[in-house]
């Protein structure tokens, strides 16, 4: 659900808010999510046993790192939230449909780094490009973007957030998949300009 902010975003840099202001909410995620974590030094899993399931449910530090790399797509790219767009949501969306779709439907497995199956990788991949592919519309509105642009580059981040996907071991890709996709996504974009 954290993964929806995005499209607050340009809400809080549009106005006189600084730009640094979705840092600063984004970044006590990173405590939160620590607390809640097996690894936390303090026991505050019975407090809220549903945020303690979900940051288990993975790897042990999976949702610490998505607030750390959430944060860091925050602090370097909040004037342009449709960059952090690109980040977020091949994991928010992305990720998460892979991961229910290949538990149900998961018939051809792969294991690189950890088991996979081909169609968790084929539903990252498409849910990654229809979700960056519904960012074009909704950032279309408020940044002067170039819609063939954003398309080629919308590709082009969802077969690397796949491959991304893919190669990262276990909970590590809440890290890797958002800072990749978002890198990727600026250098594309700056291709096609």
């Amino acid at each position: 659900m954290i993964g929806n902010f995005i499209f607050v975003i340009p809400f809080f840099t549009l106005t006189t808010l600084p730009l640094i202001f979705p840092f600063f909410v984004a970044a006590p995620f990173i405590l939160v999510t620590f607390l809640f974590s097996p690894l936390s030094p303090v026991n505050l899993s019975g407090k809220i046993s549903g945020l303690a399931e979900i940051t288990g449910g993975g790897h042990k530090y999976g949702l610490v790192l998505y607030a750390v790399s959430y944060s860091i797509l925050a602090l370097f790219f909040s004037s342009k939230p449709y960059i952090i767009a690109a980040g977020i949501l091949p994991m928010a969306y992305g990720d998460a449909a892979a991961s229910l779709i290949g538990q149900k439907f998961g018939r051809h497995k792969y294991n690189i780094s950890s088991l996979k199956s081909a169609e968790g990788s084929i539903t990252m991949f498409v849910t990654c490009l229809l979700g960056l592919l519904a960012c074009l519309v909704f950032f279309s509105f408020l940044y002067p973007i170039s819609s063939l642009n954003f398309i080629l580059a919308s590709l082009g981040t969802a077969i690397i957030a796949t491959v991304c996907e893919a190669l990262t071991p276990r909970g590590f890709d809440n890290l890797t998949v958002p800072v990749i996709s978002a890198v990727v996504f600026l250098l594309l974009m700056g291709a096609y300009s």
